[in-house]
């Protein structure tokens, strides 16, 4: 019942923009920071971008730092990365997921194991 469906991947060439999307579905994610991770040929999920509830705090992994931008819409539970200068280093599976984080004073997380709901990916690929 709970979805979170992932879009906007393709192939790009390097220093090209991508838009992903996310929707997610069945239930409220209004109170939850959401998280952008990707993983790559042979390589470990890693994190990439989280927002928690309100939008209000971003952060991001080092390697995208600059170049990508995550926001969020709480009317449709859509939240977004807007990715710029890409590089092949990018390529990957992009995963959008949702962690119910409850803290006042930790709004977000960049730890892939507090995050709970994840949809299904969507594929990435810079040619260089």
């Amino acid at each position: 019942q709970v979805q979170l469906v992932e879009s906007g991947g393709g192939l790009v060439q390097a220093g090209g923009s991508l838009r992903l999307s996310c929707a997610a579905s069945g239930r409220s994610f209004v109170s939850d920071a959401m998280g952008w991770f990707r993983q790559g040929p042979g390589k470990e999920r890693e994190f990439v971008a989280t927002i928690d509830w309100s939008g209000a705090v971003t952060y991001y992994s080092d390697s995208v730092k600059g170049r990508f931008t995550i926001s969020r819409e709480k009317a449709g539970n859509t939240v977004y990365l807007q990715m710029n200068s890409l590089k092949p280093e990018d390529t990957g599976v992009y995963y959008c997921a949702a962690a119910a984080i409850r803290s006042s004073i930790v709004v977000i997380s960049t730890n892939l194991d507090e995050y709970e709901y994840w949809g299904q990916g969507t594929q990435v690929t810079v040619s260089s």
